[in-house]
């Protein structure tokens, strides 16, 4: 007889439960400018072309094994796309972290680095079916799909394989907040699940994603909650669902103020606990910011500094980086990064914009940044928690403007 977990949640509706209160005191300062050490050394002695992006190996280790230590029964796979360096991915694999991708190229580029298939799950819900072939041929068998086309797809290049559906949920309080490009309803998802399994497919689990740069710890609890009735309508099929991916959201510290990641994993835990009772399934994570965010700095040069009219006292103040060689998350003054000047003094509100010929080559003009008054074209400055999503971003030469490169050290 299939086990149920609770009748009430057959109709997938959840009885509202007290929020989770978060009480504990916040880490990070948005006036905190201070620069790794091993990285300005680096920077002292190689003295880089700029701009450049600095990785620390020691502080995406520490990332990691401080994931590990506070969430000690998920395995992690960590997100490629968040720094796809070769350093960095063959570290973590001799770390022992799985890994996430989106591509046919991030499967070569885990395969490459000694990454095990059985440790790559393969998360993009959009594939073309000969890259699914091709990462199936590889010995790659855990898959995302979020609709009945992707289904069609995986059931012809990947027969028998595991596969897991991802929901839409709501992104309040992410700083990078996911659209629904990705995922489908509860409802739809127990549909495809069922239809995952007729079509020769093992029907597996499902993911998740609450928003990159997530704040708000309660979003986890609502988010496990749907994905638990998921779990006890899929029984009353007598299918036994095994795996909850509860995505990434960690996050880096930025110029806001963020909990620390035992925060975060307590909140998961608590969830978990919560709605799955002592019969927890297997839970993956897919973090990328909170593991190489931190462990980044990107140094760029001040090319110049203007005013647009003799009255205005915002100063234009152009760096040789911009939204398309790595600062795309800028984007709609999303991701607010801090930054490191060279010189002290008077301070005076400036717009920071990019080297490129685009009018959207702006970083930040309605967020409030104050640099000093002596800051003069050729300046270096240092961009902080750079790590995660910039080099991966870069473009390819927009402009003729290299793109951004990256130095593990």
């Amino acid at each position: 007889m299939a086990k149920t977990r609770s009748n009430s949640a057959v109709a997938l509706k959840l009885v509202p439960r007290e929020p989770l209160v978060e009480q504990t005191l916040r880490v990070g300062c948005a006036d905190e400018t201070e620069l790794n050490p091993k990285i300005a050394a680096f920077l002292a002695s190689a003295q880089p072309a700029t701009p450049c992006l600095v990785v620390d190996l020691d502080t995406v280790a520490h990332g990691y094994h401080m994931l590990r230590w506070h969430l000690p029964l998920a395995k992690v796979f960590y997100a490629v796309k968040a720094n796809p360096a070769t350093e960095v991915v063959s570290m973590l694999r001799n770390l022992g972290s799985n890994f996430d991708v989106a591509s046919r190229g991030e499967v070569d580029l885990c395969l490459e680095q000694g990454a095990r298939p059985e440790r790559i799950s393969f998360g993009n819900t959009i594939k073309k079916e000969r890259d699914i072939a091709y990462a199936y041929q590889h010995g790659v068998r855990l898959f995302a799909f979020d609709s009945i086309g992707e289904l069609e797809k995986l059931s012809r290049a990947a027969p028998g394989a595991r596969v897991f559906c991802r929901i839409l949920v709501e992104c309040e309080g992410a700083e990078w907040p996911l659209s629904r490009k990705f995922g489908c309803t509860p409802e739809m998802a127990v549909d495809l699940l069922r239809q995952a399994r007729q079509f020769g497919l093992e029907p597996y689990g499902v993911s998740f994603h609450v928003g990159s740069q997530q704040t708000d710890l309660t979003q986890w609890d609502g988010a496990i909650g749907r994905v638990a009735a998921i779990f006890s309508v899929l029984a009353q099929s007598d299918i036994q669902l095994k795996m909850v991916n509860i995505g990434g959201g960690f996050p880096a510290r930025y110029r806001s103020d963020v909990l620390g990641i035992e925060r975060y994993a307590a909140a998961v835990m608590t969830a978990m606990t919560r709605h799955f009772g002592n019969d927890l399934p297997e839970i993956i994570v897919e973090p990328g910011r909170s593991i190489v965010g931190d462990a980044g700095v990107i140094q760029a040069e001040v090319v110049l500094i203007s005013r647009k009219d003799y009255d205005e006292d915002k100063r234009w103040v152009y760096l040789d980086i911009g939204k398309f060689n790595g600062l795309a998350e800028t984007m709609d003054e999303s991701i607010k990064y801090r930054i490191k000047v060279p010189c002290e003094g008077p301070t005076g509100p400036v717009i920071l914009a990019g080297p490129s010929c685009d009018s959207a080559d702006i970083l930040y003009e309605k967020t409030e940044y104050q640099l000093p008054l002596a800051l003069e074209a050729g300046d270096k400055i240092e961009i902080l928690s750079t790590g995660a999503y910039t080099s991966s971003y870069s473009s390819v030469g927009f402009n003729g403007f290299a793109p951004l490169k990256t130095y593990c050290i």
